[in-house]
């Protein structure tokens, strides 16, 4: 039996409530791929959201704090782009501020993994080639219509410098795993984030017109790289006529041949079982 690769993993708040879906399908995935997940032990929120505004202080802390339970000798991986951004974001500050970094050792009475290498799933599995993905597809996904959704989040912040992440991952992922990715619509338009909470009268006009540009594409669903991304287009849209929005690890997981996928797709509010039964994927 091949060994698997160890690969610390942080989850998030969202993978472990509103999208434990995700979570569900991306570890299923991994064991598949023969990627061993090991999760942070007592981690914590990674800052954003409202911490992050109320108090940057703080939010910087709070993703140190994580950061510090990572072992520096293996890839830290996060699928929540926010997330990612977080710890990538407190890993910079970290190397550049010296004052910053002694205050924060000193207050969790432990070192800062200075070298960790911070990477998203997808930039795992890239790394990993799409070769490997091929050669393990149980169930391709027969040409499945599908919109990579990245959401505004990927791109940012600036100075993390990362153009070079996110430049069609989720699109070559869906197909080498045998869907057909629709670009033609609006694949990086922001969502409305968490102003969902206060202003949901905001959100939904964005909500509707990411959906609406799917739909003219020709498409059957959308398949998004960020857990609130998937929330909002599903809970806020009021379109008559809405497309299924599945997170990337649970069409990987699919097409890997996971067979528990009744627990995840029966958590979403757009049910995506009648396309995918529609389309042969599932019984």
């Amino acid at each position: 039996m091949a060994q698997l690769l160890d690969v610390s993993y942080f989850p998030g708040c969202s993978l472990e409530s509103s999208a434990r879906e995700s979570n569900l399908a991306l570890l299923e995935s991994a064991k598949l791929l023969g990627l061993n997940l090991i999760e942070l032990e007592d981690w914590n929120c990674c800052g954003a959201s409202s911490v992050k505004v109320l108090d940057k202080d703080t939010a910087f802390s709070l993703a140190s704090r994580n950061l510090s339970l990572a072992p520096p000798d293996r890839p830290l991986t996060a699928t929540c782009p926010v997330c990612l951004s977080r710890l990538r974001e407190a890993l910079l500050r970290l190397k550049e501020d010296p004052e910053a970094r002694k205050l924060e050792e000193r207050h969790w009475r432990r070192q800062m993994p200075l070298d960790l290498e911070i990477l998203s799933f997808l930039e795992l599995l890239d790394r990993l080639g799409l070769e490997r993905l091929q050669a393990k597809l149980a169930r391709p996904l027969k040409g499945l219509k599908a919109v990579p959704y990245y959401g505004c989040t990927t791109f940012g912040p600036p100075e993390l410098n990362r153009g070079r992440y996110f430049l069609g991952e989720l699109e070559g992922l869906l197909a080498a795993l045998g869907a057909e990715p629709l670009t033609k619509a609006l694949t990086h338009r922001c969502c409305g984030g968490y102003l969902t909470v206060a202003r949901a009268d905001a959100v939904t006009p964005l909500v509707n017109e990411i959906m609406e540009s799917a739909v003219a594409a020709g498409a059957e669903c959308l398949v998004t790289s960020c857990p609130m991304c998937q929330l909002n287009l599903e809970s806020r849209c009021t379109l008559p006529d809405k497309l299924p929005v599945l997170h990337f690890s649970e069409v990987l997981a699919l097409a890997l041949g996971a067979q528990d996928y009744d627990g995840w797709f029966a958590r979403h509010l757009i049910d995506p079982r009648p396309l995918l039964k529609a389309n042969g994927l599932i019984s």
